[in-house]
């Protein structure tokens, strides 16, 4: 017997804001939609697809009452692919990410930011290739 790990749940105050920003962030399309959740991915998941290989989880974006009020416990990390991470860092800061110190201290190979909410993520080092 064994599980698949299908889904990354969000707890937030608004998921159609965050869905947006995630998926401008990873180029994600929105799944699923209601009056208080949204999901985004890279693929859409079926029973079959999900048995058949380990797919990359989905983002759902839920709404609950109440705020964060701690250090997330859980974070995303991304990497750029396409340019380097100075790039992806501003790019992010345009969308609506914020710089943040979690006590990370100076001269690191990652910048840590976080969503419109307030979560933390990580951008590392960039992928893209060498030219």
């Amino acid at each position: 017997m064994t599980s698949r790990f299908t889904e990354l749940v969000v707890d937030c105050h608004d998921p159609e804001r965050l869905a947006a920003f995630w998926c401008a962030v990873l180029d994600f399309t929105v799944i699923e939609r209601s009056e208080t959740e949204v999901e985004i991915g890279s693929w859409e998941p079926t029973v079959e697809k999900v048995r058949a290989r380990q797919m990359p989880p989905t983002l759902l974006f839920i709404r609950v009452p109440e705020g964060r009020t701690v250090k997330n416990r859980l974070h995303l990390d991304v990497s750029p692919i396409d340019g380097s991470t100075d790039e992806e860092v501003t790019r992010l800061l345009g969308l609506g990410a914020a710089k943040v110190d979690v006590g990370q201290g100076p001269g690191r190979s990652w910048v840590v930011l976080t969503d419109p909410e307030g979560n933390e993520f990580c951008v590392l080092r960039t992928l893209e290739p060498p030219h």
